[in-house]
Formats: C-alpha cells, structure tokens, sequence
C-alpha cells in the first residue's frame, strides 16, 4: 500500500491532485487519498444536489462546495497566466453563475424501443442520459424535456441521435432541431401542433439541408444592451445573463477614456450595443448572418455602432487599421486569436480588453501582447458553466 497523501488542488479535468502528481477522480483539495483512492474526506465535500450527477458528462463538480468551486476557476486562469510566465497586476474576484441560469443547451435525444431518451451524454461516451431533473439549465428550458422527448418518441427518426438546441430569446424558448426529419404531413402537423402547444418563440428543423425555420409566430430577437437585435438559427449567446453582465461591466469600466473601440469576433453585438453609451464601436464578424443581425441592429441604436463582415482568422484588422482606434475589445472562439493578436501587437493601440472562453489559447495570446510591452493590468476569472471545468475570463492590457 503506498503512502497517505493530501489533494492539494484540481487539475483542468477535475481530478484532485497530490503534491507528487497523483491525479484522483472526484478527490477535492483536503482529501486524504492512497492507491488512487480517497480513504478520507477533506472539508470541502457537499451532497450533489443532482441525481445524475457522476454519470451525466454535464457536469464535472457537484460534490465541490462554493469555496472549492471558486478555487478552482481561479486558479484554472491564474495558472494559465503563470504558464506563460505572465505577472497579473490584478486579480479580481471571481465571478460563479447562480443555480439554473443556463439560458442555452444543447441536448440530445433518441427513439428507443419504449419511448425516447432525452439528455446530455455520458462523460466520454455517445450514451446519452435521460434527463429527469436539471439544476443548471434554465426552468423555462427544462420545462421543455419532457414534452420534447415525447415529441422525439412519435415523430423522431427511428436510427440515429437528434440534437436539440435550446436558448431563450425575449419571445421565449427558441429550438433547433438536427438530424431529424419530418416524414410526411402527419409529422410536419405534429411539429406545428408541438412548437404551439409548448408556446415556442421559434422551430427550426435540419432535415439534413440547413435549419428550416417551420414556426416563428413573430420575429425571434434578443435585447442587448437595450437594442432588440435580430436572432438567427443556431446564434451564439452568453450562457448566462449574469456572467454577460459582469463582463460587460468589466469591459465598460476598462474602456472609460476610449471614445473609439474596435469590437473583434462580436457576434451579434453583445458588447458593442451595451458599450455604445458615448463611444462609437466598429463590431466585427465573420458569421454572416450574426453580422448582418448586428448590422440590422445597428440602425436602431443611431449610429454608435458600425457592423464589418470580415474574418479575423483569415483577414485580421491590420495594424494600421487598429491603430485609428482608441482600444480593441475581442472576444474569440476556443481556438483564440493569435493571427489577429499579432497585428494588434504591431499597432499603436495602448489597451486592450480581452475576453475568452479557453484559458489556454488566451494565454498564448497574453503572451504575445506582454512580449511587445503590454502589462496584463486586470484579470477576472469567470464560471458561467457552474459545476463544469469549462473556465472563462476578462482581462485588460495596457501598456
């Protein structure tokens, strides 16, 4: 039998971990663990409040408590930052969504012999888990389970997993079906009398041809930063209204003195709409539909925003380009923004405010900003994704 040892932290994945490098599943810092096991619970261990919980891939941290739930999100960013050999001026509290406040998911469904399964998968697998009860996503979309497993059961493809995309929108749940279609005229009656009967804001179904849009009532939009901005099909959202509101507040206090800020991967507009109050902000986006969403917004918020389709990894805003700008604001998909970072390192821009959902790609890119001059001044972690691994952040440069 091998020596007692403590777990002194979490890795990335959510393993516990001992000062020698030992990784045990579902050890928490404090506890006593030998031969891959925990022989003793430390301090930091509560019931999960989940009955899937272990099994569902949804969440990786049910048993860790508030005090190790921020521990771990701090440092997942901090540690990134360390990697790199970064010096952080200042880390911020962090920021943990509430209890159910998920206001978009992604789930995914099957016929089988007595019904359907409806779900998140099994971690690491393709076994999907019914879903009886969620404490993470929202109650007006997990309202919809049940009904939509029934849905799945009658009119579902009889091989093969559908994907449900679930958000809120201001007229209410919006779905997306994939992989599933509509056979014949009883079916496509059937999805109308469904998306009706659940008082769905929109339908859309893939057949296998792009999403239809098969029941929109009126037209489906989403309210940011007070401008009502269009919302197409599959559109990318916050997850949580509150972590949206903390990065944006952090965005809008970091950008203070900047009258003209270039606002890079925007999507629909998240930012601009809610910084525009007395800047003028060039959002940029390659999606062109999230683009010209934005764009038809724009128009309604007078001016202050002005939409650019053009893609950042492939073309990025030159150097002489930022350089007309007073700061850039970016917020980039997993895989960062290195070819883009690289033309604002080459600029005159003096701030930048970066905001990302991988601590691993922005730190590579942290990197590069610190090596021309800048200084990492602020840094927030972010858990939106309660009792998940999957870590986001907002972070000033300055230099």
């Amino acid at each position: 039998m091998s020596e007692t040892e403590t777990i002194i932290r979490l890795a990335a994945k959510g393993d516990g971990v001992t000062a020698s490098g030992e990784h045990v599943r579902g050890a928490l810092p404090g506890d006593l663990v030998s031969d891959g096991a925990i022989v003793e619970l430390g301090a930091h261990h509560v019931e999960p409040p989940c009955d899937h919980f272990g099994k569902c891939g949804g969440c990786q941290l049910q048993h860790a408590d508030e005090a190790a739930l921020e521990a771990f999100v701090h440092d997942r960013v901090v540690n990134a930052a360390r990697g790199q050999g970064l010096e952080v001026g200042e880390v911020l509290p962090v920021h943990l969504s509430p209890f159910r406040t998920r206001r978009r998911a992604t789930l995914h469904g099957m016929r089988t012999q007595n019904g359907a399964v409806l779900g998140f998968r099994e971690a690491g697998s393709h076994r999907i888990v019914d879903l009886a009860e969620c404490h993470v996503i929202n109650p007006a979309l997990l309202n919809l389970v049940q009904p939509l497993r029934g849905f799945i059961a009658r009119h579902g493809p009889p091989k093969g997993a559908v994907d449900a995309q679930l958000s809120l929108c201001d007229q209410g749940a919006d779905l997306g079906l994939t992989h599933f279609a509509l056979d014949g005229l009883e079916a496509t009656e059937a999805a109308l009398d469904f998306a009706r009967d659940n008082a769905l804001a929109r339908l859309t179904i893939d057949q296998g041809y792009g999403p239809e849009t098969v029941w929109e009532p009126e037209p489906v939009a989403v309210t940011l930063g007070g401008v009502p901005v269009p919302m197409p099909p599959g559109s990318f959202l916050q997850a949580t209204p509150d972590a949206e509101a903390r990065m944006i507040a952090d965005a809008d206090e970091w950008l203070q003195e900047s009258k003209l800020v270039s606002d890079l991967f925007s999507g629909l507009g998240t930012f601009a709409f809610a910084l525009r109050d007395g800047r003028k902000l060039l959002a940029v986006e390659a999606d062109r539909s999230a683009h010209l969403a934005c764009k038809t917004a724009a128009v309604r918020a007078g001016g202050s925003v002005h939409a650019l389709h053009r893609d950042l990894f492939r073309n990025p805003l030159q150097a002489t380009e930022l350089s007309r700008f007073d700061a850039a604001l970016l917020d980039p998909p997993r895989a960062g923004a290195k070819a883009q970072v690289g033309e604002i390192a080459a600029s005159d821009l003096s701030r930048v405010v970066y905001v990302s959902c991988n601590p691993s790609s922005w730190a590579r890119d942290a990197a590069q900003l610190v090596e021309v001059g800048f200084r990492l001044s602020k840094l927030r972690p972010v858990g939106q994704f309660r009792w998940s691994t999957h870590v986001e952040l907002t972070s000033l440069f300055e230099r």
